[in-house]
């Protein structure tokens, strides 16, 4: 037979039905370990069934995870000696267009989808598939169709042949028929609707406008959108087109170039007025985008000129042209002049923003209209808060006389009561949170402790009581304070053995299982979501087991948060990477608990963590901060990527955090807080005088990430300790009492 012949009956399947996908194996243990907080209110199954652990795993030149260029002998004998990596397009025609098209009625579609949960594979079977997957994936890479087409033939019942498909498609957009067979095949897959947006765009960019329009999808792509309205008025309904455009283009930052087209048909449009390019002006300077607004101002006819420069000149120094726009008479464009003018301004003295303010409010409150009252009652909380965050005497009378609270306005009401330990106050702002708010452990432990310094014991003893029975960081507080031992609460989730296997072999999870041993863990994560959409609260309650049983951490973390349960202990606080959090406790003298409840802050346990700022690793240390680390220990610094090594990451995470309790007197709750938010900041945080309580410095912090992230931990530790139950002398337990020491002023410099 000729090898082109072989070619075709193989690679015809490439667009057949899935058929039976494959059966995953069971134990993921010796793959590897995985690891944003969730509520702060805490708080060796097999994978598939078939045999219990997977071949290979261990030994990653084998068969599971086999070196790429390990070709299959069989495959290399049935392709020409003379192949090119290229096939030739007539080759690939005869591929594609011999691809038989099944049933794609609904119903057929639906037991094909369901039929993949029949078929078993040996351990062997299934180790060789996923070979024969990297290998597919590998002649993709280099554009050897021939032997792409080739292999994939016989992955049809492999979970990740959708997968393989898909970057064979986006890579072929102009295949109109085999996307659309797959979007139909595959229509509840990931793929699908990743594909679907790729070759949205290809059509929008090749103007195929009618086959645009006819698979148009609701999204919040600007480029999608722009191509969407840009058909709709090539084919004839030119309105709702620039009605659309006008949305778009009135944004307060730039759009893409895709739209430049449609946004001129705009601009010539009667509904480009004047109303529309102020709205965009303003957007932009509220976004900072001043060479945007100065070219807004340039689409404006001359006369709006004079008032267009006056504002960007209030936007860039309000103070030196505030008494100017004072002089004009009041309309709705110079309140919202003013109004923006007094933004800019706290930011640089809110003295003198307020003075201002309150001096000629009143000239320009006088028109009603919605937008102005919503403008003036957000300038009114932003007045206020920065009085509380610049520490600014009268900000407790200014929050309580805002027209429109919110529970920012409200929480800080009760802050700064505390911070001036004005105790009736506080009683006062407390009455006044909303039901929910009072609710909240926290101000429950606040109206205890105020009715306690008001004299009200009693009242006190019994909120107290109450309280010390919750998992949580107030809990806790309140627990050391009726001397009572703290509580877990634990109750681990309840799903059988038969739920798990349901839900495991269903096949979006198989998706995310091969994913997993292929070492795709940001892919599998993704998969992961997409699998656990639509799940009931009692499958997600199983999903949260399943990932725990993979020893998948985070994702186990999150998904049992998604169920809003928060009483399942091992689901919620893992202990992994225990040995390398021990040997680093002893080495940097720090107990145990606190380097756990860092971890579970930080990554929950997700060893290649990243955060938007590029913080890494399981303890999210900066690269610069690394570096340093290194230089000090005597180490060679080995780049930004080794922080996701977790031995390193560990060590250099507790070094860090002992370098930073030691700075601040064995303090636990200040070094917490420099970790997250920096030394240096959290030095203009301490006291300047007096001794401060530790809760209610630590209630008073100004950043909520970092407030939350302190009491976080600290509960997390607590937990810890009674996961842990070491015998281990050198780990002595610690108490709410330790981590609160009162605060004390910071030394002066010699």
């Amino acid at each position: 037979m000729k090898p082109s012949i072989i070619l075709m009956s193989f690679s015809a399947l490439l667009f057949a039905s899935s058929g039976i996908l494959s059966q995953p194996t069971d134990d993921i243990k010796a793959i590897t370990k995985h690891a944003a907080p969730d509520n702060p209110s805490d708080g060796s199954s097999a994978a598939f069934t078939s045999a219990p652990t997977v071949p290979g795993l261990n030994d990653t030149n084998q068969l599971v995870l086999a070196k790429i260029n390990n070709i299959d002998e069989v495959l290399t004998q049935r392709l020409k000696p003379t192949t090119k990596h290229q096939a030739s397009s007539s080759q690939i025609e005869t591929i594609l267009d011999s691809a038989e098209t099944p049933d794609t009625s609904t119903a057929t579609a639906e037991k094909i989808a369901n039929d993949v949960t029949t078929k078993k594979f040996s351990d062997k079977e299934i180790a060789h598939l996923r070979q024969l997957f990297l290998q597919a994936e590998n002649a993709l890479k280099k554009k050897d169709n021939e032997k792409y087409f080739l292999l994939t033939g016989q992955l049809k019942d492999y979970p990740l042949y959708p997968y393989l498909q898909y970057q064979w498609l986006k890579k072929n957009l102009d295949r109109e028929r085999q996307i659309k067979h797959f979007l139909q095949q595959y229509h509840s897959s990931r793929y699908a609707s990743l594909l679907k947006k790729k070759w949205l765009r290809y059509l929008g960019k090749h103007k195929q406008w009618s086959l645009l329009l006819e698979n148009r999808i609701v999204t919040k792509n600007t480029t999608l959108n722009c191509y969407f309205y840009d058909a709709q008025s090539q084919t004839g309904d030119r309105q709702a087109a620039l009605k659309g455009a006008a949305k778009l283009w009135a944004v307060g930052h730039s759009q893409p170039g895709v739209c430049d087209a449609l946004f001129s048909q705009l601009k010539k449009s009667r509904l480009f007025t004047q109303d529309l390019r102020w709205q965009r002006f303003d957007a932009a300077l509220r976004n900072n985008k001043v060479s945007l607004a100065s070219y807004i101002m340039n689409l404006m006819p001359k006369k709006y000129h004079a008032d267009a420069r006056l504002w960007i000149n209030l936007h860039r120094n309000p103070s030196h042209y505030i008494p100017r726009l004072l002089k004009r008479s009041p309309s709705q464009q110079t309140a919202l002049m003013f109004i923006h003018a007094i933004h800019r301004l706290a930011g640089k003295n809110i003295t003198k923003a307020i003075a201002l303010w309150d001096t000629n409010k009143q000239r320009f409150i006088e028109d009603k209209k919605l937008a102005n009252k919503l403008a003036i009652d957000k300038l009114e909380r932003r007045l206020a808060l920065k009085m509380v965050f610049e520490r600014e005497s009268g900000a407790y009378e200014r929050l309580g006389q805002l027209d429109k609270q919110d529970n920012s306005s409200r929480t800080w009401r009760v802050r700064i009561a505390l911070s001036e330990q004005n105790w009736p106050n506080v009683l006062t702002a407390i009455h006044d949170l909303s039901k929910e708010e009072k609710a909240d452990d926290r101000w429950e432990y606040w109206l205890a402790r105020a009715y306690m310094e008001t004299g009200k014991i009693a009242m006190a003893q019994a909120l107290l009581t109450d309280l010390a029975g919750k998992r949580s960081f107030y809990g806790f507080l309140a627990a050391d304070k009726v001397n009572s031992i703290y509580q877990l609460s634990d109750t681990p989730v309840d799903v059988s053995t038969e739920d798990i296997t349901e839900l495991k072999n269903r096949k979006e999870f198989r998706v995310a299982f091969e994913l997993m041993v292929l070492d795709r863990k940001n892919e599998a994560k993704l998969q992961w979501w997409h699998a656990s959409k639509g799940l009931n609260k009692k499958e997600i309650l199983v999903a949260a087991k399943l990932a725990q049983q993979w020893q998948w951490d985070e994702i186990a973390i999150f998904t049992i948060a998604k169920a809003k349960y928060w009483n399942d202990i091992e689901v919620r606080f893992p202990l992994s990477y225990a040995d390398k959090i021990y040997q680093n406790s002893v080495q940097h003298n720090l107990n145990p608990v606190i380097l756990y409840g860092l971890i579970r802050r930080e990554s929950a346990f997700n060893e290649k963590a990243h955060s938007p700022t590029g913080a890494r690793g399981l303890m999210q240390i900066m690269p610069r901060t690394g570096k340093y680390i290194a230089r000090h220990l005597n180490e060679r610094w080995r780049g930004s990527n080794s922080l996701y090594n977790p031995v390193t990451n560990i060590k250099y995470g507790s070094y860090y955090y002992q370098k930073l309790l030691t700075q601040f007197d064995g303090h636990y709750a200040i070094a917490l807080a420099a970790y997250n938010a920096g030394p240096q900041r959290v030095k203009k945080w301490l006291p300047e005088t007096e001794t401060l309580p530790a809760d209610i410095w630590i209630e008073t912090i100004p950043y909520k990430e970092t407030r939350e992230y302190v009491t976080n931990v600290l509960a997390y530790a607590l937990i810890y300790q009674q996961r842990v139950q070491t015998d281990n002398s050198s780990a002595s337990s610690l108490s709410m009492n330790d981590f609160t020491r009162d605060i004390s002023p910071l030394p002066s410099a010699p």
